[in-house]
């Protein structure tokens, strides 16, 4: 979780009352290269919180493991802003695959997958879970009472594993997927169960935010903001639900929609 430590102050200035100095809590942009086997895998751009859990869930989406009982060491140097990891099936080609391109539909269906780690880990998803409008309204109310950090910064991202009466897990981060692959490490690492469980997001749901959404399992994503159309196309492929523009009293059900029941 978010401290103190992971904010930083700085100075702002009112026009109207003149320059005037005051305190300004600033969100901290950390760099963490993830040493893979002893190479370099990635370099993410991150809040320098939850970063074990950044990792793995980084991981698992990437399909570089799936399980954390594949990682056989994990060590973290906060101050040189290195991750390392060794896993026990170290595959050749995992380097090499991350971020490269691939055009090509999935299974016959109309879906495109435009990277190659895409194709391995987003999965169609079947999911009884069932909640209401008002449900989907209150839970995005719940997710921006606990913003505090938002709050305090207007620079985060936050994001939150749900069911139907409440949050269960909320994190924080500058880059809206790593809040979501630090909720992805921590539910591996607990090893709770997914498929029955609702993702509410702070932000745009992009194609990468919803394939992250189809990687941890989940069948319903609610956010206050918009979607994109390769997200929505991916989201009715992939089985998901999109529920965005939450605000207020109102929302907008994008893709399947069997899911949001009535009162």
């Amino acid at each position: 979780m978010l401290t103190g430590n992971d904010l930083k102050s700085g100075l702002s200035t009112n026009k109207d009352a003149g320059f005037v100095e005051q305190e300004d809590d600033i969100a901290i942009e950390y760099p963490l290269t993830i040493m893979l086997n002893g190479e370099e895998f990635a370099t993410m751009v991150c809040t320098p919180a939850d970063l074990e859990e950044l990792v793995v869930g980084f991981l698992a989406s990437e399909g570089v493991i799936r399980l954390p009982d594949e990682i056989e060491s994990l060590s973290i140097s906060e101050e040189r802003g290195f991750a390392y990891v060794k896993t026990a099936n170290p595959q050749t080609d995992a380097a090499k695959l991350h971020s490269k391109r691939f055009i090509g539909s999935c299974c016959g269906k109309s879906r495109q997958f435009y990277l190659h780690n895409d194709v391995k880990t987003a999965k169609t998803i079947i999911s009884r879970t069932r909640i209401t409008a008002s449900q989907c309204i209150r839970l995005m109310e719940l997710l921006q009472q606990s913003s505090t950090y938002f709050q305090l910064t207007g620079g985060l991202h936050n994001a939150a594993l749900c069911n139907a009466d409440g949050l269960l897990l909320t994190r924080t981060d500058i880059g809206r997927h790593n809040a979501l692959d630090k909720i992805f490490g921590y539910c591996l690492q607990a090893r709770i169960p997914l498929a029955d469980k609702v993702l509410a997001f702070s932000g745009r749901v992009s194609s990468e935010v919803l394939l992250k959404a189809a990687k941890i399992g989940v069948g319903i994503i609610l956010s206050k903001s918009a979607p994109t159309d390769l997200a929505l196309d991916l989201a009715h492929d992939l089985g998901i639900t999109v529920v965005g523009f939450i605000r207020g009293n109102q929302c907008n059900v994008y893709t399947h929609r069997e899911r949001i029941v009535e009162e």
